[in-house]
């Protein structure tokens, strides 16, 4: 089973708690449809983020033979056989389908952005991941996808500045990925990284972190119009936040968010401090 916990990458469907931001943003979250509909979305993502992987680690099953750690994976190691992972990835689209059909009520939008994320990922894959800031943008698009997935499924809008903040955020996300991986892992380790100085991904990684507070801060000015200024009280929670999760990317880290996040337990309780009061702010008066 935890073969097939890795081949899935299981730890990694924390990314897809965006697809449940819109309904909570929303002052939903006690509605019994509403929090039905976004954990359905939630499983949903999960399950075709899980076939982007499996692909991905078809394709790149060779040169993953002969990297240090990625050898280890259940498919180069030959754990899983090739034609069980293509299995495993068809029953994973297949069930997807069948969710949209029965459960969600054949909601043809939401289902599109599925399929939109998968042929973007898919592409990305066998030709886009080599080229300099497309790279990047399709990752960040990636979390874009997930937040107005989740829009779609409970029909509500989500505020422009949420919108440029978590695009903001994700390009850092993906620059400061890059980053380290040049530095830690070298212009081998991907093909792309040949082509990305490190001052220019320490430029463009700080400037998206800056405007990302800015962006944030922005939403927090709009939303104390409604809820009070208490809700100014997690522009300091996530400048900190920011800060702490810079430092670790600083030291001896390969950058990826979903390593750095549950591997350090001062980010965890921050973001359970900045959820906490999100709740307060948005519920509990």
């Amino acid at each position: 089973m935890k073969k097939y916990i890795k081949l899935l990458r299981v730890k990694h469907y924390i990314k897809n708690i965006l697809v449940l931001i819109p309904m909570v943003f929303a002052n939903n979250l006690f509605e019994l449809f509403q929090i039905s509909q976004a954990a359905i979305g939630f499983v949903m993502f999960s399950l075709i983020s899980s076939v982007v992987y499996i692909f991905n680690d078809i394709q790149d099953i060779e040169k993953d033979r002969q990297h240090p750690t990625k050898r280890h994976r259940p498919l180069a190691s030959g754990e899983i056989k090739l034609k069980n992972a293509q299995i495993i990835g068809i029953i994973l689209v297949v069930i997807v389908l069948v969710m949209d059909i029965i459960v969600v009520d054949y909601k043809l939008l939401p289902l599109s952005v599925l399929i939109l994320y998968l042929i973007i990922n898919i592409l990305y894959s066998k030709y886009l991941k080599n080229y300099p800031i497309i790279d990047v943008v399709i990752l960040a698009f990636g979390y874009i996808l997930r937040i107005y997935f989740g829009a779609l499924l409970v029909d509500v809008e989500i505020s422009a500045w949420l919108y440029l903040s978590m695009m903001s955020l994700s390009f850092f996300l993906g620059f400061g990925k890059r980053r380290n991986e040049l530095l830690k892992r070298g212009m081998t380790y991907r093909q792309v990284l040949r082509y990305y100085p490190k001052e220019f991904l320490d430029k463009v990684m700080y400037m998206f972190l800056g405007i990302t507070i800015v962006f944030y801060s922005l939403w927090c000015e709009a939303a104390a119009k409604i809820y009070g200024n208490i809700v100014l009280l997690s522009v300091p929670i996530v400048i900190v936040t920011a800060l702490k999760y810079t430092l670790i990317i600083e030291q001896d880290s390969d950058g990826d968010p979903v390593e750095v996040i549950l591997s350090d337990k001062i980010l965890l309780c921050l973001g359970f401090v900045y959820a906490l009061l999100i709740l307060y702010v948005l519920y509990g008066r």
